[in-house]
């Protein structure tokens, strides 16, 4: 009698129930809606609830009638992914380019409708009012010493790239005429695609020499001029003007009369023509005793106007390139 007393107290097969479990669908002898026939039992082979369930959480509403669950496919973010760019950009997927060393990631800036007139891979300069430029360090140059291409990441002030530079010199003209080596800066965009090309021939770099002097020339797109950085002779203070298409000269950048990088930032000036009026800076950014030291990989600040017309950010672009090698290219430079 007590073992039939026991089969009859017993959960349901597949279950881990104690015996006065209450159990977990209504009761036959509740009535429904008219026409409703009844809440069928439990199905054959239907497991009861697990062992360790927290089950629902209190105020949890359940699935939303309509509601899609994960479609057949979908991948999981990766890790670091940081959602939607900044206020007011349309949150857009768009292809990674993977750049050589570049670091994994890091998001790129969604592309924002390009205004009227603007070239092609240009429109990301009319959104913002600062870019950050950071060289990549490479491993064989601090070991060997051995000179190898520049690799610049451009970013806003939000950390995402904008664009990624690349410098394409031969081997001889690296090693043989260090930093004051002509050469080609390619930047392209997060599709892979050319957008600024940066030319700086073969000058002198005394400043006793006001013969030739240095000199950058931008592209965008290549093959299409839309500015020139030029030198200015001055015996103290190192001083450049930046020029559009036509060589007409537009801004001044005048820089400090000691350029010391030794643990504070350098600051270059873009002024009017009249230098009047500060417009913006070039700011090459302290990166710490060790970097300095025993890496030639500088990081710069570039601020100028919002409404700046987008080709003169471009050349500003270049004209941090070419201050970046002028003054800052020699690893261990604190002069």
């Amino acid at each position: 009698m007590e073992k039939q007393n026991g089969q009859m107290n017993a959960p349901h097969p597949g279950t881990n129930l104690p015996p006065d479990y209450p159990p977990q669908y209504p009761s036959a002898t509740l009535q429904g809606p008219p026409g409703h026939t009844g809440y069928p039992g439990p199905q054959v082979g239907y497991p009861g609830p697990q062992v360790g369930y927290p089950g629902p959480q209190v105020g949890y509403r359940g699935p939303q009638a309509g509601f899609p669950g994960p479609q057949a496919g979908y991948s999981i973010p990766p890790a670091g992914y940081s959602g939607a760019g900044p206020v007011g950009f349309p949150v857009q997927h768009q292809p990674v380019y993977n750049q050589p060393g570049g670091p994994a990631g890091v998001p790129w800036m969604p592309a924002p409708p390009p205004p009227s007139g603007c070239p092609p891979g240009l429109e990301y300069l009319s959104q913002i009012d600062q870019i950050l430029v950071h060289q990549q360090i490479e491993l064989l140059e601090v070991i060997t010493g051995f000179e190898t291409n520049n690799k610049y990441e451009i970013k806003n002030s939000f950390g995402q790239k904008i664009y990624f530079a690349v410098e394409d010199t031969d081997c001889c003209t690296r090693n043989c005429c260090g930093a004051s080596r002509p050469f080609t800066m390619r930047i392209i965009d997060n599709m892979g695609q050319e957008v600024i090309t940066l030319e700086r021939p073969l000058r002198c770099d005394s400043c006793c020499c006001p013969c030739c002097l240095q000199e950058i020339e931008v592209h965008a797109p290549p093959g299409v001029p839309v500015g020139y950085v030029t030198q200015t002779w001055h015996p103290c203070l190192p001083r450049f003007t930046i020029q559009n298409e036509r060589r007409e000269d537009v801004l001044k950048i005048i820089g400090p009369c000691v350029v010391c990088s030794c643990c504070a930032d350098v600051d270059f000036e873009i002024k009017s023509l009249d230098e009047e009026t500060i417009v913006g800076k070039i700011s090459k950014q302290w990166t710490g005793f060790v970097r300095e030291a025993f890496t030639d990989a500088d990081n710069f600040g570039i601020q100028f106007p919002l409404d700046l017309d987008v080709k003169m950010k471009a050349v500003m672009l270049g004209a941090c390139f070419l201050i970046d090698f002028m003054f800052f290219e020699r690893s261990g430079n604190t002069e």
